[in-house]
Formats: C-alpha cells, structure tokens, sequence
C-alpha cells in the first residue's frame, strides 16, 4: 500500500460521519432554521449550507489550517493560542458545549488508539479544554494526512452532516439529499481555497442570524438536536 492510499484511508476515517464523536446529534442551528421555516425544501437548503460555508470559511476553517501547521510543527504556544481563540469565539451555551463535546470525544481517541507520538500527547494534555478543530488537527497529524487534505475532509463532513439535518427534517428525500451534496461540491472547494488564504486580521465570526437562531434553539420546545 502506497503512503497516499494510506493517508487516504486515514483521511476517510478521520472524517467519516460513522466516528463516534457525536456529530449527527448537532444541526448548528439548522433545526431552529428549519422549525422557523426559513429552510423548507432543496433549494432554500442548499443556500442555509452556502451560507453555512462562508461562514466556516472566515473563521473555524482558517484557524483549523493554523492548528494543522501548529501540530506539525510541534508549536505548542501556537496550538494554545489558536485553541483559545476558538473557544471564545463561540458565542452561544450549545455551540460552546458542541465543539467542547466533541473534541473531548475525539481526543479521547487519539489516547486510546495510540495513534499520536508522546509531543503530540503532550501538546493535547496541555489544553484545558480542547474543542474539534484542535483534535482534529491533532490526529490529522498523527495519522499523517496531508493538510489539504484534512482541511477539505472537515468541509465535506460538515456539509454532509447539514445535509443529512435537513434529510430527516425538512424533509427531503434521499435523491434530493445526494443530488443537493453534489451541487456544493463547488462550494466546499472554494470554502477551502479562501480559509487557506485569509490573514490573521481577516479572520472573522460574525454571523449575528446564526447566533440568535443558536440561542432560540435552546429553548426550542420540540427539538431532535443538540444545537
């Protein structure tokens, strides 16, 4: 087996739906969206999940391509500096909670695996708290996956999921489903190219609809997700 069929396999699992981290329990605000009706059929779908992505573009995307060169470069100041960024940049209880959950979950198998060397170990130990992007470039390193790579492997699996929320709720059927993923292929690629690019000072969160359907969601009355 070659190293790229190797790192490809890695990539696959690490951003696989099917990992036991909690992912499809989390809409990201799409159910409020969705209970409120602003999302209600295939079309009004795919524009939530572009807007979605420029949103992952200008913040969560870039600063996990930092954590990703952090890792390999073993820079545990920087890996502090940008997992504390993160984490106070979530501006709601349930999108804190979320990312909080999962790289916990994450974490905790990268340590039970024994896919990490002991600087990687001690890079993540180091963290008080560890939200996903930082688990997630943790074990993209591990497992030697290509940064590229990894960064694209965690656009699709978000969209992915964001698809799959409005599957089960809006509803839509499973053709429509596959059919709407394959129409934002473009834009996960072009997620990509500008979270990549962006500077320091352009890196921004400012989703002002988004927060205030987060925090309605938390007093949703009926409700499947956990965000």
């Amino acid at each position: 087996m070659t190293l790229q069929s190797t790192a490809l396999l890695a990539l696959l699992q690490l951003a696989s739906p099917s990992l036991p981290i909690g992912a499809y329990t989390y809409s990201q605000g799409l159910e409020s969206a969705i209970e409120k009706g602003m999302v209600k059929d295939e079309s009004s779908a795919r524009s939530w999940i572009r807007e979605f992505l420029r949103i992952t573009s200008d913040f969560e995307a870039p600063i996990l391509w930092r954590l990703l060169k952090a890792f390999s470069l073993r820079d545990i100041k920087a890996v502090g500096y940008w997992t504390e960024h993160f984490i106070a940049a979530r501006d709601t209880a349930e999108f804190r909670a979320e990312t909080i959950q999962m790289g916990y979950s994450l974490g905790k198998l990268v340590v039970e695996l024994k896919i990490a060397d002991d600087s990687l170990l001690e890079i993540l130990a180091s963290q008080p708290e560890i939200p996903l992007p930082t688990a997630f470039a943790c074990t993209a390193e591990a497992l030697a996956v290509p940064h590229e790579d990894a960064l694209l492997g965690m656009l699709f699996s978000m969209v992915e999921n964001q698809v799959l929320v409005c599957v089960k709720s809006v509803p839509l059927g499973q053709v429509s489903g596959q059919r709407l993923l394959l129409s934002l292929h473009p834009a996960i690629e072009a997620a990509l190219h500008r979270a990549c690019g962006l500077a320091d000072d352009e890196l921004s969160n400012w989703a002002p609809g988004l927060s205030l359907l987060s925090m309605q969601h938390e007093v949703q009355y009926s409700r499947v997700y956990r965000s």
